[in-house]
C-alpha cells in the first residue's frame, strides 16, 4: 500500500511575529472558529471543521521576501470579499500579476494571498 493511503493535509502553517493577533485576524475576516493553545499558537478551523486548518505560530524573524506558498480564496462575490478583507486591514499589493482575474492582497504581517473570481464570473 502506498504512502497516500490514509494521508490527509491536516494544516497549513503560517509563521508570524504575533500568532495570537494574526490568527484572530484571519478568524475574524473569514468568520471561522479558532482556538488558542497554551503556547499562544492559533488554529483557525473551516466552518465544518474539516482539514486543512490554518495554524499560526510565532517565529522570531520578520518576513523578508515574497511567499513561496500562498492561500487562494474564492467566494460568490469577489468584489465583496476583497472589500471585506480591505475593511479588516488587508492591503492590495502588486507582485507583477498584471491584468489578472484575481486580486492579490496581503494580511497585516504582509503574507500574500489571492481572491479569485467566483466560478460563475470565471465561466464568462
Amino acid at each position: 500500500m502506498g504512502l497516500s493511503a490514509g494521508l490527509t493535509l491536516e494544516a497549513i502553517v503560517v509563521d508570524c511575529r504575533d500568532a495570537s493577533t494574526l490568527g484572530r485576524w484571519w478568524a475574524e475576516v473569514l468568520e471561522w472558529p479558532y482556538a488558542i493553545d497554551d503556547d499562544g499558537f492559533v488554529s483557525v478551523f473551516q466552518p465544518d471543521r474539516h482539514s486543512p486548518l490554518l495554524f499560526f505560530m510565532n517565529v522570531p524573524e520578520l518576513k523578508t521576501a515574497k511567499n513561496r506558498l500562498h492561500l487562494d480564496f474564492r467566494g460568490d462575490d469577489q468584489s465583496a470579499l476583497v472589500d471585506r478583507f480591505l475593511a479588516h486591514g488587508a492591503t492590495r499589493i502588486d507582485i507583477g500579476q498584471g491584468d489578472s482575474p484575481w486580486v492579490v492582497l496581503a494580511d497585516p504581517e504582509d503574507n500574500e494571498f489571492c481572491v479569485l473570481a467566483s466560478r460563475q464570473d470565471q465561466a464568462r
